[in-house]
């Protein structure tokens, strides 16, 4: 019977096999060598490394064609195998970097020789330590020339290795990681195409850390680094001569700034009071730095590259209506549930479970962070609740305010998981971001704090730079951020580099946290209004007919109603003044959204399409609904997750017997803010350019 024939992936499997195999018996070599054994040794590595090299190349250019016979599952299989030869990648590098000679002091010998050595003689050694190095690689060079600098001494006109600062706190959990702290000065000594940097900290300590964490240090900012840290030191030493240690002063500095910007998530993480892959929130700090990546800041028009007319708004002059512009992508989307949460431990009070979402290409958010709360279960998280919620002292305390406009069958915009999206962008690498998110309170410190429970992406294009289609998607949570390298939540789950079986493997899975998306294409109707947005914006699909009206007004008032295009003085219009503000607040959308519902059940069928009175009827239910309740002073700021805030504001909006109209808000039961001309006037250029 003739031999089975053997596949392009089963070949490379076996030969990764083999490789492994001959890794671990160079793993088992390394310690105890001594100097013609090392030299051996290095180039064992070396071979080994190359090796690794061609076969990743091998394997990153098989497709399903190659394959004799089909594959299942194949996609999942070559990246499995990937992973396995970058493991193997680094563990050789981290050999490699333990074979180099340990570094040597520039002082006396026992036997004096050192001190005897001529100038002639330096040079030549020099000379030589040259010429050996430009014959290795340029990888192995840069570590080399690194070494010898520190081992003979760097002269005044050799270049100083730029340094570089830890822009947060990373924690090795495999062999060859190195930990740092946020705000460590770090020393790169090999720069690696994927993405991990060989560097060594000021203690002589060597490892791997992701290059998303370090940040260039100018020679600028280092010499003054330097000097600032001269004047710590010497004003410590003022204060209390005595603790100074000799040999301890350069990393005084670092050490202070290390310690006071300690993240709250290590200390959480060290007293176990949350699970393994819990980050501090990267897209709860984005919203916290303004409007940038809020929906007000996304609804107003762009002007275009010459600034002398609108980007993204524009007039139909046959309909009258905003010019319809199509989007890359344009599609809705429904958050069905997520499962297998880890919840935190004792000591903190969770005050909302969340999921953020945006348009992310892998290095930068493109839109606007757009935020759905879940309602818990002790397995899942849920979203859409269609019953009416009943209070309970065992709910949060939103969903007991949200009860009270349940029953006018209008589902609250901030646990609505009905959403839509559109992004303009055309990088390959365009998905959609996921962050599950609870926000905290420590018990013992009353503490407030974001953390992501996890993040999942769904790209939108598959290798051929086709959309993917609409379907129901079940996507893997991953710790840590976006921006780090997979880290696990479940502390049990596997590391990298691990081989299990496929049943093994089949099992876990279904214990790993899960994400339910089902991506949608829009119906006409639906279509034709997301039209009407700016390019890229994310938001709650039953917001979207008030927003696409909102975009006509705009277009009608800077379009038509201005003196001409030049003319940018204030417009007095009190509803694109403050509209925008209302957007940002899921409370007051929904009140709006309400009376809204009610106003277009009055209306004839005639009336409903006709845009002039819609657009009137627009106005008019904004300022009575909403308008009055942004400038009542009895109305609280909003605050996130905030229980009497969020109680204090549900019971001025959604209170029947205490509704504020434009008709009460001369009435001396209610007193409102210090009028402002901001109010009731649109600022054409601080939208534009905000």
């Amino acid at each position: 019977m003739p031999q089975k024939k053997k596949g392009a992936l089963q070949t490379v499997q076996r030969d990764t096999d083999d490789i492994r195999r001959r890794v671990d018996v160079l793993t088992q070599d390394v310690s105890g060598l001594d100097v013609e054994e090392r030299t051996e040794t290095t180039q064992r590595c070396l071979d080994l490394q190359n090796t690794v090299t061609e076969t990743l190349k091998k394997l990153q250019q098989l497709t399903k064609a190659d394959e004799s016979t089909p594959i299942g599952n194949y996609e999942q299989r070559k990246h499995d195998e990937l992973e396995r030869l970058r493991t193997l990648q680094d563990r050789l590098r981290a050999l490699r970097l333990q074979l180099q000679p340990q570094d040597k002091g520039v002082g006396p010998s026992s036997d004096g020789e050192q001190e005897s050595m001529g100038e002639e003689e330096e040079e030549s050694q020099e000379d030589e330590e040259d010429e050996d190095c430009e014959e290795e690689d340029d990888d192995d060079a840069a570590v080399d020339l690194v070494a010898g600098d520190a081992g003979r001494g760097r002269g005044p006109a050799e270049e100083t290795p730029p340094s570089y600062v830890a822009l947060g706190a990373f924690t090795g959990d495999e062999e060859g990681d190195l930990t740092v702290q946020k705000g460590d000065v770090l020393t790169v000594l090999q720069k690696n195409e994927d993405g991990w940097w060989f560097a060594q900290d000021p203690k002589g300590n060597r490892g791997l850390v992701p290059q998303n964490y370090l940040q260039m240090i100018s020679p600028h900012e280092q010499d003054k680094q330097s000097e600032d840290e001269e004047s710590d030191e010497e004003e410590y030493a003022r204060n209390d001569p005595s603790d100074v240690q000799p040999g301890t002063s350069s990393n005084w500095g670092s050490s202070q700034k290390a310690v006071a910007e300690m993240d709250a998530t290590d200390v959480l993480s060290a007293m176990g009071a949350i699970p393994p892959g819990f980050r501090a929130s990267t897209l709860s700090r984005l919203l916290e730095e303004g409007t940038s990546y809020k929906a007000s800041h996304y609804i107003q028009p762009k002007l275009s590259q010459s600034e002398l007319c609108f980007k993204d708004l524009h007039l139909d002059p046959n309909t009258g209506k905003v010019h319809v512009y199509s989007s890359l992508v344009c599609l809705t989307l429904t958050l069905w549930s997520c499962r297998l949460i880890p919840p935190p431990g004792v000591g903190l009070q969770v005050l909302s479970r969340h999921v953020r979402l945006c348009a992310f290409n892998g290095t930068q958010v493109l839109s606007n962070i757009h935020t759905v709360r879940a309602t818990h279960s002790p397995k899942t998280w849920s979203f859409s609740p269609r019953v009416q919620l009943v209070h309970t002292q065992s709910q949060d305390t939103f969903e007991n305010t949200c009860s009270q406009i349940y029953v006018s069958g209008v589902l609250p915009s901030l646990l609505d998981g009905d959403c839509f999206f559109r992004c303009d962008s055309d990088s390959p690498g365009l998905g959609i971001l996921f962050e599950l998110g609870i926000t905290y309170i420590r018990n013992s410190t009353g503490e407030k704090g974001d953390l992501s429970c996890g993040w999942a992406f769904l790209r939108l294009f598959d290798d051929n730079g086709t959309l993917i289609p609409p379907r129901t998607h079940e996507l893997t949570l991953h710790g840590g951020t976006p921006y780090e390298r997979e880290a696990n939540i479940d502390a049990t789950s596997n590391k990298r580099g691990t081989n299990t079986g496929v049943l093994q493997q089949m099992l876990m899975s279904r214990k790993q946290p899960k994400l339910v998306v089902k991506l949608k294409s829009p119906n006409t109707r639906t279509r034709e209004q997301l039209n009407l947005l700016p390019d890229t914006m994310v938001g709650c699909l039953s917001t979207l007919p008030l927003i696409t009206l909102y975009r006509q007004l705009l277009a009608d008032t800077l379009l038509l109603d201005r003196v001409t295009m030049q003319n940018a003085d204030l417009i007095c219009s009190p509803v694109l003044a403050t509209f925008p503000k209302v957007l940002d607040q899921p409370d007051l959308m929904d009140a709006f959204k309400k009376s809204w519902v009610e106003t277009l059940n009055s209306l004839k069928r005639s009336d409903k399409k006709d845009i002039r009175v819609l657009k009137e009827s627009f106005e008019s239910v904004f300022l009575s609904s909403v308008f009055p309740l942004l400038f009542l002073a009895e109305m609280p700021a909003p605050l996130w997750a905030h229980e009497d805030t969020e109680t204090q504001r549900a019971r001025l909006i959604y209170n029947p017997t205490q509704k504020i109209t434009m008709e009460t808000m001369t009435s001396s039961n209610h007193t409102h803010q210090a009028f402002n001309v901001s109010q009731v006037t649109y600022d054409l250029l601080d939208s534009a350019w905000r």
